[in-house]
C-alpha cells in the first residue's frame, strides 16, 4: 500500500532508530550457519533506507554491532565485519546516487582495520550528500557513551577550563558520540524482545517505542510502514497534560 493513501493523524518521525534484532535465530530456524542471517540482513536495510527516505524521514539510526557483541565467537564478529566491509564497498555508489549521508558512532577504535577503512571511506565519499541520515552505531554502548563523555567533562572542570556550573543538558549532550543527531522520534525493535538494550539512552527520552514479533530478515516495507502509521496515530505530550 502507497503511504500516501493511508490514514494518519501526524507527520512522520524525524528520526528513526532501529534495534536490529533475529538474524541469528532466523538462520537457525533454518538450519543456517549465523552469518547467513547476518548476510539476509543486509535487504531490509535496503528496504527501509529508501522508504524511509521516501516518507520524509532525515535520520535514520541503526544498531549494528553492540560492544556486548564483542562477547560472540571470534567467527561470528569476523563474518559480521566482513559483511559490513563487503555491504559498503557494494553499496556506497547507490547511497551516494540516492544523496545519503553516512555516519557512525560509537568505540571505532576496536574495528579490524580493513572494516574501519571501509567505513571512513564510505563516510567521506557520502559527505557531500544532503539526503537522509544513515548512522551506524557500531561497537557502541550507551552507558560507555555516557561515561566517556562524563569523563572528558569532568577533565575539563579539574583543569580549570570548565566551571562546572556550567554544565547542563545541552553542553553534556554535545560530548556524546551521538551529538549530531537529534533526538530519537520512533525506536523500532524486531525479534520480538522489548528492551532498549543500552542503545542511545540519552536520545530516546521522549521516543516512541514499538516493538514486533518480526525477525529483522523478513522486516520489509510494510512492517516498517505500519510502525509509521503507528507512531503517527500517537499523541506525543512531552510531559504536558
Amino acid at each position: 500500500m502507497d503511504a500516501s493513501s493511508r490514514e494518519n493523524h501526524g507527520p512522520p518521525p524525524g528520526h528513526v532508530a532501529v534495534i536490529m534484532d533475529g538474524n541469528g535465530r532466523w538462520a537457525e530456524a533454518r538450519g543456517l550457519p549465523r552469518s547467513e542471517g547476518h548476510r539476509a540482513g543486509a535487504e531490509p536495510v535496503r528496504t527501509l533506507l529508501k522508504c524511509a527516505a521516501r516518507l520524509g524521514v532525515r535520520h535514520l539510526t541503526l544498531y549494528a554491532f553492540s560492544s556486548e557483541n564483542w562477547q560472540r565467537s571470534p567467527e561470528e564478529i569476523g563474518s559480521l565485519f566482513t559483511l559490513l566491509a563487503r555491504y559498503l564497498d557494494s553499496e556506497t555508489a547507490e547511497l551516494l546516487s540516492s544523496g545519503v549521508r553516512l555516519n557512525a558512532i560509537g568505540d571505532l577504535s576496536r574495528l579490524p582495520g580493513p572494516s574501519l577503512a571501509a567505513l571512513r571511506d564510505a563516510v567521506e565519499a557520502l559527505s557531500g550528500n544532503e539526503g537522509i541520515t544513515l548512522t551506524l552505531a557500531i561497537s557502541y554502548g550507551s552507558r560507555a557513551e555516557i561515561a566517556q563523555a562524563a569523563a572528558r567533562l569532568a577533565a575539563r572542570a579539574a583543569a580549570g577550563a570548565l566551571p562546572p556550573e556550567d554544565i547542563d543538558e545541552g553542553l553534556f549532550a554535545s560530548e556524546l558520540w551521538s551529538a549530531a543527531l537529534p533526538d530519537v522520534d520512533l525506536l523500532i525493535r524486531t525479534g520480538g524482545d522489548k528492551r532498549v538494550s543500552n542503545f542511545l539512552l540519552w536520545k530516546i527520552a521522549y521516543a516512541e517505542l514499538y516493538f514486533t514479533d518480526t525477525l529483522w530478515p523478513d522486516f520489509g516495507e510494510e512492517d516498517f510502514l505500519k510502525a509509521i502509521d503507528d507512531f503517527r496515530s500517537r499523541e506525543r505530550r512531552f510531559g504536558r497534560a
